[in-house]
């Protein structure tokens, strides 16, 4: 079998996680670009670990969400990367940013328990958006008459928000922001609710 150089493996985990059009694992690094290349999940780590330290300066960083490592833009540099994209994006409304929050913060959840927070209902065309960012997902139904769906934040929630477990949540007043009447538009991966701009992601 092949062994690669410390450096040859680098180049090559660099260069797959930067052509690939998602997040990448540490699984599916082994059972594709090192299949037979003899790379041990430390050696692997410790390769990942070296890349993310080597980008941290640069306006390029590697970090691990949900579903793997990507490379993004820095958060620093979001105010001029908007620039590039002139197109308005689609802003979303004050009900469905309380909505997500609610679902990330206190999941599973259903939507009675939802409505029963924020003391008014909880339109069907919100909770459809969710599902169709794939940011919610049913989990499963609650064991009361009429059994409604529970519902949970997805990996794609957390690629997202550059999250890589449901603990980094910040510890926070998550509805600050929004009870100050403020909207989020879909270049802003913060559930802060901040008003910055997209981390602009490979």
């Amino acid at each position: 079998m092949a062994k690669l150089s410390d450096t040859q493996l680098k180049q090559l985990v660099e260069a797959a996680i930067f052509v690939a059009e998602q997040p990448v694992n540490e699984e599916k690094l082994q059972t594709t670009v090192l299949d037979g290349l003899q790379v041990s999940k430390k050696r692997l780590n410790d390769t990942l670990k070296e890349l993310a330290e080597e980008y941290q300066s640069r306006g390029i960083v590697l970090v691990k969400v949900a579903s793997g490592y990507r490379f993004q833009s820095q958060d620093s540099l979001s105010p001029w990367l908007a620039k590039m994209w002139q197109e308005q994006a689609p802003r979303y409304s004050r009900a469905l940013l309380e909505t997500l929050a609610l679902i990330a913060y206190r999941q599973p959840v259903t939507r009675g328990d939802i409505e029963a927070i924020r003391g008014v209902s909880v339109s069907s065309h919100i909770m459809k958006t969710l599902m169709e960012r794939g940011w919610i997902k049913v989990v499963g139904h609650k064991e009361v008459p009429g059994r409604p769906s529970l519902y949970a934040t997805t990996k794609a929630f957390l690629d997202y928000f550059s999250l890589s477990e449901l603990s980094e949540l910040p510890q926070i007043d998550a509805f600050e922001q929004v009870e100050q009447g403020e909207e989020l538009q879909d270049n802003q991966p913060q559930l802060v609710l901040t008003p910055d701009t997209e981390q602009q992601v490979h």
